[in-house]
């Protein structure tokens, strides 16, 4: 009887163990997803093409121009907003359409991401593959998801009636809640996956949560200076206007405005933000190599200290270059990445969940 109850109990482990592989590479899946999503949303941003479908159609938007007619169509509607009559006017339809199909793509990957998200949930959900834990975790990723979309009409809406773009402020809150949402699919995902070590010492877990925190407000100040193209401008480093602290960083009034409106300001920001992060990247990788030396917590904190130092080199090379489409582009991406990893190994560092799997499984 106990031979077979702990077979029992075995069987149940190695059934659960499957299930929470599956759910693993799913979400795993909806990562990358979310990653091209990053890609053609960074790339609209680059291109100015984020105003160019000027209307929200959540179901027929799929479709899209199928004629001459309706293209003719979508191209009176965006010459019907301020960013056409100031700064585009007299484009061509083919000019139109080579920024139609960035604002398309994005919305369409949009939607596969509800798809790919909405559809597995409910498959996991009534086969029973879905621990008690993860359910409110997975249906608060799902209207989180839900909530984003609202978000992004909200912003475009803030450039069809007086602006010639995308208000900064939301563009902010929009790439930043793209980015929690990412994050948290990542935490998910990481830990169901197997932990070949036991939660890291308390110091290590606390600097791996504040790098994690870190970076994603530095994407967020980055947001701003896309925002305000505020990398345009003051193109030499580490020399910001002729000195390392530039003039000029506070005069609009109230001070505090200076902080999401004036360019420079936005963008000496962004620079000190990049030193902070750099900074805490360094204090981590020798702080967990003095507090658990030799593990894969250690390890994964300096290879988070070179992803910074890369993206790093990249901002630079970016700003150098005065922001050109592909350098802009990589340096978007890879921030994303930094992102994922940092919240990985944050999430590594606390251990796995109660009820270890059996090795292997």
């Amino acid at each position: 009887m106990a031979t077979s109850a702990a077979i029992d109990t075995y069987d149940a482990r190695r059934r659960e163990a499957a299930s929470r592989r599956a759910v693993r590479i799913w979400l795993y899946v909806v990562l990358v997803v979310l990653f091209a999503l990053f890609i053609v949303g960074g790339a609209t941003r680059l291109t100015d093409s984020g105003l160019s479908i000027t209307e929200w159609k959540p179901i027929h938007g799929v479709i899209p121009p199928l004629s001459e007619a309706e293209w003719q169509e979508e191209f009176d509607l965006y010459r019907q907003i301020p960013q056409y009559q100031q700064i585009n006017k007299g484009m061509s339809l083919d000019e139109f359409k080579s920024i139609f199909w960035w604002e398309w793509a994005h919305r369409l990957i949009a939607r596969l991401v509800g798809v790919v998200m909405a559809l597995p949930l409910v498959f996991f959900w009534f086969t029973g593959r879905l621990e008690s834990q993860l359910k409110p975790r997975l249906l608060g990723l799902f209207a989180l998801g839900g909530f984003q979309g609202f978000i992004g009409w909200w912003m475009v809406a803030s450039g069809l009636s007086e602006r010639v773009s995308v208000s900064q402020y939301r563009l902010a809150v929009h790439l930043t809640l793209a980015c929690i949402i990412f994050a948290a699919v990542m935490w998910v995902a990481r830990g169901l996956a197997p932990h070949s070590e036991g939660p890291a010492s308390s110091g290590t877990r606390r600097l791996a949560g504040a790098m994690a925190l870190l970076v994603l407000f530095q994407i967020y100040l980055g947001a701003l200076v896309a925002g305000l193209d505020a990398g345009m401008a003051y193109n030499t480093w580490p020399l910001m206007d002729g000195s390392l602290v530039p003039g000029d960083l506070f005069v609009q009034q109230p001070w505090w405005i200076n902080l999401f409106e004036n360019p420079k300001t936005v963008q000496f920001a962004h620079r000190l933000g990049a030193y902070l992060v750099l900074a805490v990247a360094v204090l981590h990788a020798v702080a967990a190599w003095r507090a658990d030396p030799g593990t894969t917590h250690a390890r994964r904190a300096v290879l988070l200290l070179l992803m910074i130092v890369a993206q790093a080199a990249l901002g630079i090379t970016a700003l150098l270059l005065v922001v050109p489409f592909g350098w802009a582009l990589l340096h978007h991406a890879f921030a994303i990445m930094v992102l994922g990893f940092a919240v990985a190994h944050w999430r590594g560092t606390v251990g796995e969940y109660p009820r270890p799997m059996p090795r292997g499984a």
